[in-house]
Protein backbone atom coordinates (compact mmCIF):
# COMPACT_ATOMS: atom_id res chain seq x y z
CA UNK A 1 0.00 0.00 0.00
CA UNK A 2 2.99 2.45 1.40
CA UNK A 3 4.68 1.65 -2.47
CA UNK A 4 1.47 1.48 -4.33
CA UNK A 5 0.71 5.76 -3.14
CA UNK A 6 4.71 6.22 -3.80
CA UNK A 7 4.60 5.69 -7.54
CA UNK A 8 1.00 7.04 -7.54
CA UNK A 9 2.20 10.44 -6.13
CA UNK A 10 5.51 10.28 -8.06
CA UNK A 11 3.47 9.57 -11.47
CA UNK A 12 1.21 12.32 -10.46
CA UNK A 13 4.11 15.19 -9.57
CA UNK A 14 6.49 14.06 -12.95
CA UNK A 15 3.42 14.54 -14.87
CA UNK A 16 2.04 17.72 -13.87
CA UNK A 17 5.95 18.59 -14.00
CA UNK A 18 5.64 17.72 -17.19
CA UNK A 19 2.83 19.02 -18.73
CA UNK A 20 4.46 22.70 -17.52
CA UNK A 21 7.65 21.90 -19.34
CA UNK A 22 5.82 21.04 -22.55
CA UNK A 23 3.70 24.48 -22.25
CA UNK A 24 7.09 26.46 -21.38
CA UNK A 25 9.17 24.47 -24.05
CA UNK A 26 11.73 23.33 -20.98
CA UNK A 27 13.20 20.90 -23.00
CA UNK A 28 15.46 19.55 -20.37
CA UNK A 29 12.93 19.45 -17.87
CA UNK A 30 10.78 17.20 -19.95
CA UNK A 31 13.82 14.48 -20.92
CA UNK A 32 13.55 14.11 -17.17
CA UNK A 33 9.85 14.18 -16.52
CA UNK A 34 8.38 12.58 -19.32
CA UNK A 35 10.63 9.12 -19.12
CA UNK A 36 10.23 9.40 -14.97
CA UNK A 37 6.40 9.51 -15.55
CA UNK A 38 6.20 6.24 -16.87
CA UNK A 39 8.63 5.14 -15.09
CA UNK A 40 6.67 5.59 -12.05
CA UNK A 41 3.33 4.39 -13.60
CA UNK A 42 5.33 0.88 -13.86
CA UNK A 43 6.15 1.30 -10.49
CA UNK A 44 2.90 1.50 -9.94
CA UNK A 45 1.49 -1.12 -12.16
CA UNK A 46 3.87 -3.39 -11.04
CA UNK A 47 2.60 -2.83 -7.39
CA UNK A 48 -1.13 -4.26 -7.78
CA UNK A 49 -2.48 -7.74 -6.89
CA UNK A 50 -3.75 -8.87 -9.89
CA UNK A 51 -1.26 -6.58 -12.50
CA UNK A 52 -0.70 -8.51 -15.62
CA UNK A 53 2.64 -9.19 -17.07
CA UNK A 54 1.35 -7.63 -20.25
CA UNK A 55 0.21 -4.36 -18.69
CA UNK A 56 4.01 -3.95 -17.62
CA UNK A 57 5.32 -4.99 -21.35
CA UNK A 58 2.79 -2.07 -22.53
CA UNK A 59 4.02 0.18 -20.02
CA UNK A 60 7.87 -0.67 -21.01
CA UNK A 61 6.70 -0.10 -24.96
CA UNK A 62 5.50 3.27 -24.19
CA UNK A 63 8.40 4.64 -22.46
CA UNK A 64 10.31 3.36 -24.75
CA UNK A 65 8.04 5.25 -27.45
CA UNK A 66 8.31 8.03 -25.42
CA UNK A 67 11.99 8.56 -25.92
CA UNK A 68 12.21 8.14 -29.37
CA UNK A 69 9.61 10.60 -29.45
CA UNK A 70 10.81 13.43 -27.37
CA UNK A 71 14.50 13.01 -28.91
CA UNK A 72 15.73 15.81 -31.53
CA UNK A 73 16.16 13.43 -34.18
CA UNK A 74 13.22 12.27 -36.25
CA UNK A 75 12.35 8.74 -34.43
CA UNK A 76 8.66 8.89 -35.71
CA UNK A 77 8.70 5.33 -36.85
CA UNK A 78 10.44 4.08 -34.04
CA UNK A 79 8.18 6.01 -31.84
CA UNK A 80 5.07 4.64 -33.19
CA UNK A 81 6.58 1.16 -33.46
CA UNK A 82 6.69 1.37 -30.10
CA UNK A 83 3.54 1.86 -29.03
CA UNK A 84 2.16 -0.07 -32.05
CA UNK A 85 3.50 -2.66 -29.62
CA UNK A 86 2.31 -1.55 -26.57
CA UNK A 87 -1.40 -1.70 -28.35
CA UNK A 88 -0.99 -5.11 -28.67
CA UNK A 89 -0.12 -5.59 -25.19
CA UNK A 90 -2.75 -3.79 -23.72
CA UNK A 91 -5.17 -5.80 -26.06
CA UNK A 92 -3.82 -9.39 -24.58
CA UNK A 93 -3.91 -7.66 -20.59
CA UNK A 94 -7.90 -6.84 -21.34
CA UNK A 95 -9.80 -9.58 -20.48
CA UNK A 96 -12.73 -10.70 -22.18
CA UNK A 97 -14.00 -12.82 -25.03
CA UNK A 98 -13.72 -12.15 -28.85
CA UNK A 99 -17.07 -11.78 -29.85
CA UNK A 100 -18.13 -8.01 -27.71
CA UNK A 101 -14.58 -7.02 -28.82
CA UNK A 102 -15.47 -7.00 -32.84
CA UNK A 103 -18.68 -5.02 -32.55
CA UNK A 104 -17.25 -2.58 -30.45
CA UNK A 105 -14.14 -2.17 -33.21
CA UNK A 106 -16.84 -1.92 -36.63
CA UNK A 107 -18.31 0.60 -33.83
CA UNK A 108 -15.11 2.58 -33.03
CA UNK A 109 -14.16 2.35 -36.74
CA UNK A 110 -17.83 3.56 -38.25
CA UNK A 111 -16.95 6.35 -35.99
CA UNK A 112 -13.29 7.33 -36.33
CA UNK A 113 -13.37 6.99 -40.50
CA UNK A 114 -14.10 10.82 -41.27
CA UNK A 115 -11.45 11.77 -39.01
CA UNK A 116 -9.07 8.63 -39.94
CA UNK A 117 -9.47 9.20 -43.75
CA UNK A 118 -8.29 12.91 -43.77
CA UNK A 119 -5.04 12.04 -41.34
CA UNK A 120 -4.20 9.27 -43.79
CA UNK A 121 -4.84 11.39 -47.06
CA UNK A 122 -2.56 13.87 -45.15
CA UNK A 123 0.42 11.36 -44.67
CA UNK A 124 2.75 12.18 -48.20
CA UNK A 125 5.09 8.92 -47.91
CA UNK A 126 3.34 5.57 -48.80
CA UNK A 127 5.37 3.40 -46.42
CA UNK A 128 4.50 5.50 -43.77
CA UNK A 129 1.22 6.08 -44.63
CA UNK A 130 0.59 1.73 -44.50
CA UNK A 131 2.56 1.95 -40.84
CA UNK A 132 0.33 4.84 -39.49
CA UNK A 133 -3.11 2.84 -41.25
CA UNK A 134 -2.11 -0.61 -39.06
CA UNK A 135 -1.29 1.53 -36.04
CA UNK A 136 -4.43 3.45 -36.16
CA UNK A 137 -6.19 -0.06 -36.27
CA UNK A 138 -4.35 -1.24 -33.25
CA UNK A 139 -5.36 1.32 -31.30
CA UNK A 140 -9.30 1.22 -32.04
CA UNK A 141 -8.63 -2.46 -31.21
CA UNK A 142 -7.40 -1.59 -28.02
CA UNK A 143 -10.66 0.71 -27.52
CA UNK A 144 -13.11 -1.55 -28.55
CA UNK A 145 -11.45 -4.35 -26.16
CA UNK A 146 -11.47 -1.47 -23.52
CA UNK A 147 -15.02 -0.61 -24.31
CA UNK A 148 -15.86 -4.22 -24.32
CA UNK A 149 -14.93 -5.17 -20.89
CA UNK A 150 -17.25 -2.96 -19.46
CA UNK A 151 -14.58 -1.06 -16.74
CA UNK A 152 -14.88 2.24 -16.87
CA UNK A 153 -11.48 3.26 -15.93
CA UNK A 154 -10.14 1.23 -18.43
CA UNK A 155 -12.83 2.73 -21.20
CA UNK A 156 -11.99 6.31 -20.11
CA UNK A 157 -8.00 5.48 -20.46
CA UNK A 158 -8.85 3.85 -23.98
CA UNK A 159 -10.63 7.17 -24.90
CA UNK A 160 -8.28 9.11 -23.87
CA UNK A 161 -4.92 7.75 -25.15
CA UNK A 162 -7.12 7.26 -28.27
CA UNK A 163 -7.39 11.29 -28.33
CA UNK A 164 -4.23 11.87 -27.51
CA UNK A 165 -3.04 10.08 -30.97
CA UNK A 166 -5.16 11.68 -32.93
CA UNK A 167 -4.14 15.06 -32.24
CA UNK A 168 -0.50 14.19 -32.43
CA UNK A 169 -1.25 12.66 -35.63
CA UNK A 170 -3.71 15.59 -36.89
CA UNK A 171 -0.86 18.41 -35.75
CA UNK A 172 1.82 16.66 -37.40
CA UNK A 173 0.11 15.81 -40.63
CA UNK A 174 -2.32 17.45 -41.48
CA UNK A 175 -2.32 21.13 -39.60
CA UNK A 176 -0.52 22.21 -36.62
CA UNK A 177 -3.08 22.90 -33.40
CA UNK A 178 -3.12 25.68 -31.13
CA UNK A 179 -1.80 24.72 -27.49
CA UNK A 180 -1.44 20.92 -29.28
CA UNK A 181 1.61 19.59 -27.69
CA UNK A 182 0.27 20.51 -23.99
CA UNK A 183 -3.33 18.77 -25.03
CA UNK A 184 -1.29 15.71 -26.39
CA UNK A 185 0.96 14.92 -23.43
CA UNK A 186 -2.24 15.97 -20.50
CA UNK A 187 -4.61 13.29 -22.31
CA UNK A 188 -1.61 10.99 -22.73
CA UNK A 189 -0.70 10.50 -19.36
CA UNK A 190 -4.40 10.67 -17.79
CA UNK A 191 -5.00 7.88 -20.84
CA UNK A 192 -2.46 5.65 -19.65
CA UNK A 193 -3.25 5.97 -16.08
CA UNK A 194 -6.86 4.83 -16.55
CA UNK A 195 -5.62 2.03 -18.23
CA UNK A 196 -3.17 0.86 -15.49
CA UNK A 197 -5.23 1.31 -12.53
CA UNK A 198 -7.80 -0.47 -14.45
CA UNK A 199 -5.61 -3.96 -15.32
CA UNK A 200 -2.93 -3.77 -12.42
Amino acid sequence: MIWERFFLAAFAVLAVFDWVAVAKRWTRAEYVAKPGALLALLGYAATGAHGSPWLLAALVCSLAGDVFLMLPRDLFLAGLSAFFAAHLAYITAIPGAIGPRLVWLAVVLAATTPISTRLLRAVSDVRLRGAVAAYMLAIATMVSSAVAVGSGPATAGALLFFASDTLLGWNRFVRPLANARVAIIVTYHLGQLGLAAALR
